[in-house]
């Protein structure tokens, strides 16, 4: 019969094991970190803050600055936003938080931008807490200046996970921010062989995902900008879901894709932009039911909303959706202002009438 361990020896016993646990605990830690980040990330590669100057935008339309309802939105306000940060600008992609103050954006030249929206009385009225960082590749690396993975075009985020869309690479890349923050590394996802192979500076736009207790949730829906099939149609995608597929968007007017979100109701919202040096910039939002996007479908979506130049508009090319303590669903709209003194970052804010 073996002899019983007297009690001062079990605690110890004790005491040895949850030690012994602890240390396996903090190496298998100190493993995962290891396997994010087996280098350091350099200064300029860790976030940085900035300042984001914020001018009101009183009126939509100013030609009539009473005029607040523009088809199916309403005007909510806007900022015109500067910084004397010289990569702040070409913002093309937008998550906004359920909170409708923390967002998350990318800037085609493959940086983050994470900051707050400032309200009063409902009403945007400045940036603050703002910050930006390179977006880091899988070496932990930027992956602008290290890969030539640039034009950053399309951004979501799904319960701490971001999806990249890279048009000139034509990858999509997934970031753990909800574990690594800003310093996240981008590991690329399997994609359909036909993603890999639209053309350069015409593929993927817009990138959206399927929110939980949505039909498909999970699933990543993504646009090319102006990679169209025989008909002439934008060509989509249904990703990493349990119905995978390819589809296409009925085009018309010359309109490219720019962005898109989805709703809580799973439907999805196309921003679309228009360009010629005669007429300026146009923009159009459409929204397309949840069922219909299936597999082989030709979708159409109903137009909600159309502006141009009469209006105060800019390239407006990201796109985020949350609801706001009321009930209503807000619409964020950013321009990216290609860097270039004759365009502006503009934030815009709509309610979406009926929702």
């Amino acid at each position: 019969m073996a002899a019983r361990v007297s009690c001062p020896h079990r605690r110890l016993a004790g005491w040895i094991r949850r030690a012994a646990l602890a240390a396996m605990l903090t190496l298998a830690n100190v493993a995962d970190a290891s396997a994010q980040s087996p280098v350091s990330p350099r200064p300029s590669e860790t976030p940085q803050r900035i300042e984001i100057k914020a001018v009101p935008i009183e009126a939509f339309e100013p030609r009539d600055p009473s005029r607040t309802r523009f088809g199916a939105l309403e005007f909510r306000g806007g900022l015109e936003l500067t910084s004397r940060t010289k990569e702040f600008g070409g913002i093309s992609g937008l998550k906004v938080y359920p909170d409708g103050a923390q967002f998350l954006a990318v800037t085609d030249r493959g940086r983050w931008l994470k900051g707050r929206i400032v309200y009063r009385d409902n009403v945007a009225v400045g940036i603050a807490d703002a910050q930006m960082a390179p977006v880091l590749g899988p070496d932990g690396r930027a992956i602008a200046a290290t890969r030539g993975w640039y034009d950053t075009e399309a951004l979501t985020e799904d319960n701490g996970t971001a999806y990249l869309g890279i048009e000139r690479a034509n990858k999509i890349v997934r970031f753990d921010l909800g574990k690594f923050g800003l310093l996240a590394r981008g590991q690329p996802m399997p994609t359909p062989p036909t993603i890999d192979k639209l053309p350069t500076n015409k593929g993927l736009e817009c990138i959206a995902v399927f929110s939980k207790g949505t039909p498909g949730a999970g699933t990543l829906v993504a646009i090319a900008e102006r990679a169209l099939d025989s008909a002439g149609n934008y060509r989509g995608f249904l990703i990493d879901g349990q119905a995978p597929g390819e589809f296409t968007m009925l085009r018309n007017d010359n309109f490219d894709v720019s962005d898109c979100a989805t709703l809580p109701s799973g439907d999805l919202l196309v921003l679309e932009r228009h360009f010629t040096w005669a007429t300026g910039v146009s923009i159009r939002l459409r929204r397309v039911a949840r069922a219909t996007i299936v597999p082989g479908a030709v979708l159409r979506g109903v137009l909600l909303f159309e502006a141009d130049l009469g209006y105060q508009i800019d390239n407006m090319e990201a796109l985020g959706v949350h609801v706001a303590k009321d009930g209503t669903t807000i619409l964020t709209m950013i321009s990216d202002d290609n860097f270039s003194l004759l365009q502006r970052t503009i934030l815009l804010q709509f309610a979406l009438v009926g929702e």
